[in-house]
């Protein structure tokens, strides 16, 4: 038997800014924000209207707790949140 894993998973804050996300095993992106997250998610067919990113049946957040984009170190937030 494996062991029970979230759904969604926000990697350890990268050196550049912004966490990478994995929904179900496959890579979605990089978030800068909860909003980036939020879309990211929307995009990979998860419905928001129920989704609570601090539920950590849904959500693992690696490296970091929730909410926080950027490592020790970062020179913060980006100017643009793009997004394939």
């Amino acid at each position: 038997m494996t062991p029970w894993q979230a759904p969604i998973v926000v990697q350890p804050p990268a050196p550049e800014g912004g966490r990478h996300v994995t929904v179900r095993g496959r890579a979605v992106g990089l978030a800068h924000s909860d909003q980036d997250l939020t879309e990211l998610l929307r995009r990979a067919g998860l419905g928001t209207a129920d989704l609570t990113l601090d539920d950590p049946h849904l959500v693992e957040w690696r490296g970091a707790g929730p909410h926080v984009w950027h490592g020790a170190g970062s020179a913060g937030p980006p100017t643009r949140h793009d997004i394939p």
